[in-house]
């Protein structure tokens, strides 16, 4: 399989064995559960489903409480899906921890980015303003300026930098480095910083090449 999911659990710093202090972000990688396996008969892929944390039984639909019985589990708060061809190792059922993990191993995190609301051009986009305070310009230091052409083309272009909503899109950071694993706390701590705020969920998906840090 490809994957599991986590929680991000906060940031800190740790030191290397070379004395090096590095910046590094904490992974709580609870008990994930085999929900479905889908197969090239069936569904016309193959994938393996998992689900993570509990959820209360009258908060989930009668069809999603069928499809988790299936199963032999407890409804799920969060389910998310792993492309595999090798799904013949896991059951319905099955539970995958942090030990599915390996130290130096190098993973792809995916998740939803902090939303920041709507921000001007100089937060959104690195605008420097229009310039320094002149007499009768008080308020144009963060400005996006002029945004095109009056007469001709008179319109604005599709995807011209302006001011709008910031951040809530699904971000993937590539090439973390699992640099401790504790088991006893299911926990990850990687190397830099991953999507999303504290308590939000996250894919933690295996490089395909079996390269280590």
């Amino acid at each position: 399989m490809s994957g599991i999911i986590g929680k991000n659990f906060g940031m800190t710093s740790i030191y290397l064995d070379n004395g090096d202090n590095v910046a590094c972000t904490i992974v709580k990688v609870n008990y994930c559960y085999v929900v479905q396996i889908k197969t090239l008969e069936n569904d016309g892929y193959f994938s393996i489903q998992l689900g993570l944390d509990e959820k209360k039984i009258k908060k989930v639909s009668r069809p999603l409480l069928g499809h988790f019985k299936k199963s032999g589990i407890s409804p799920k708060k969060k389910l998310l899906e792993f492309k595999n061809s090798s799904y013949t190792d896991f059951k319905l059922g099955d539970v995958i921890g942090v030990n599915f993990f390996n130290v130096g191993e190098i993973v792809d995190i995916c998740g939803i980015s902090k939303g920041k609301g709507f921000q001007g051009v100089v937060k959104r986009h690195n605008f420097s303003g229009v310039g320094e305070r002149s007499h009768g310009q008080h308020n144009r230091l963060r400005s996006p300026g002029s945004i095109g052409a009056g007469s001709d083309p008179s319109r604005v272009f599709k995807g011209k930098k302006m001011a709008g909503r910031m951040g809530g899109k699904k971000v993937t950071i590539k090439n973390l480095v699992i640099l401790k694993i504790d088991s006893k706390n299911n926990i990850l701590v990687l190397n830099g910083s991953i999507p999303g705020n504290i308590n939000s969920y996250l894919m933690i998906k295996k490089k395909k090449w079996n390269l280590k840090y």
